[in-house]
């Protein structure tokens, strides 16, 4: 991508012009589809609560470019999983709707679709965090200077060893690496964000997306440097953890072996350097209208409306997006993580999102409500 070009879509969610909207006091709910409590790999059981509402309720509804949505709802439609049927008709209706027209884009969603208010164990406010698409140094060959294995996922399935011990060697030898990185911080972070670019020595650009995981819990260092008194909780981002990081090299790799979890790469078929990587529904990200959900309450492909703020400017995020990921510590109904682009503002305000807000499910109308009699 030319220097300095970006998506239009990550220029308007970076610089959101909606004004402010407070979110606390949103909706008490009483609810009409309770699913049984499920226990979660954050340690909480999550009860999620649906409450069908008219889009008047959804705030900023009428402001926001629906338009800009259509793409990528459409672009899901034939992987949703679950009720093919309930969804056959919006899909249908997407395909008719032309690009560009947000008059139609606001009736096909308007006609399609019947939105709910969602609470997790009654409480409607959840968490927002974003993520970003990084760029890393990297060689297909370890080098001087590239001393940082990226691995494919080994064959098998469980559990398999932890950071420390691939740290150690554990799978050197079996011809698992695809990567050679510049810096192990750089391959830190980008196992958080689960996908990203690797500049090569030539300048080419190679691009490498979630293959698996080695089965172990995530534990997030942030809260280690927390419970060490190395940053207030005020302060953590992925910004201060990496400065951090940077700052003690001699302590960096002890603390990054805290979290045993490990993630796998493999590296994606050539494609165009101003598309997203592919989320868990194997589409391509859209800035600014893909997010990542906890699968066990949303499925994959259904528009979500977003109810949240920018972290750096305060100004509301109000716009509908598609649930197109997932993530291992995105967990729960009111939980999401909105890929926000690639480049250093989108790694700027991802690194820093963990904002309250809240969302609302649009299903197709005369779907049942997940898990209701």
């Amino acid at each position: 991508m030319a220097p300095g070009r970006r998506p239009q879509r990550l220029k308007e969610l970076l610089r959101v012009k909606l004004p402010f909207v407070a979110l606390a006091g949103l909706l008490a709910l009483a609810a009409c589809a309770s699913p049984r409590p499920t226990p979660s790999a954050d340690n909480k059981i999550h009860d999620m609560e649906l409450q069908p509402v008219g889009f008047a309720r959804l705030p900023g509804w009428q402001a926001d470019n629906l338009a800009e949505a259509l793409p990528a709802f459409r672009a899901s439609c034939g992987r949703i999983k679950g009720d093919a049927v309930a969804w056959r008709p919006a899909c249908a209706a997407a395909r008719q709707t032309p690009d560009g027209d947000e008059a139609a884009a606001r009736r096909f969603f308007e006609a399609n679709f019947q939105p709910y208010a969602m609470t997790d164990n009654g409480n409607t406010t959840g968490l927002f965090t974003g993520y970003y698409e990084p760029e890393v140094a990297g060689s297909r060959t370890r080098a001087p200077g590239y001393d940082t294995p990226l691995y494919a996922k080994p064959p098998g399935v469980g559990t398999m060893p932890d950071r420390a011990a691939i740290d150690r060697g554990a799978l050197a030898g079996r011809r698992l690496e695809r990567f050679w990185l510049a810096d192990p911080v750089d391959a830190f972070f980008l196992e958080i964000q689960g996908s990203g670019r690797v500049r090569l020595p030539d300048g080419s650009i190679a691009r490498v997306t979630y293959a698996g995981q080695n089965g172990r819990g995530y534990v997030p260092i942030g809260r280690v440097l927390i419970d060490r008194g190395e940053l207030t909780r005020e302060e953590t981002s992925l910004q201060t953890i990496r400065a951090w990081l940077v700052a003690h090299p001699a302590q960096a790799r002890e603390v990054m072996e805290k979290n045993p979890s490990y993630v796998f790469f493999r590296e994606m078929a050539p494609i165009s350097n101003d598309l997203g990587p592919p989320g868990a529904i194997e589409v391509a990200l859209t800035p600014g209208r893909s997010i990542a959900v906890d699968r066990s309450f949303i499925t994959l492909g259904t528009p979500v409306w977003i109810d949240t703020t920018n972290a750096i400017n305060g100004l509301a995020i109000q716009r509908l997006m598609v649930a197109q990921d997932t993530g291992g510590a995105i967990k729960g109904p009111v939980r999401a993580d909105l890929f926000i682009g690639w480049g250093p503002e989108a790694a700027e305000l991802a690194g820093r999102m963990k904002q309250p807000g809240t969302q609302f499910l649009l299903l197709p109308r005369g779907a049942r409500p997940p898990s209701t009699s």
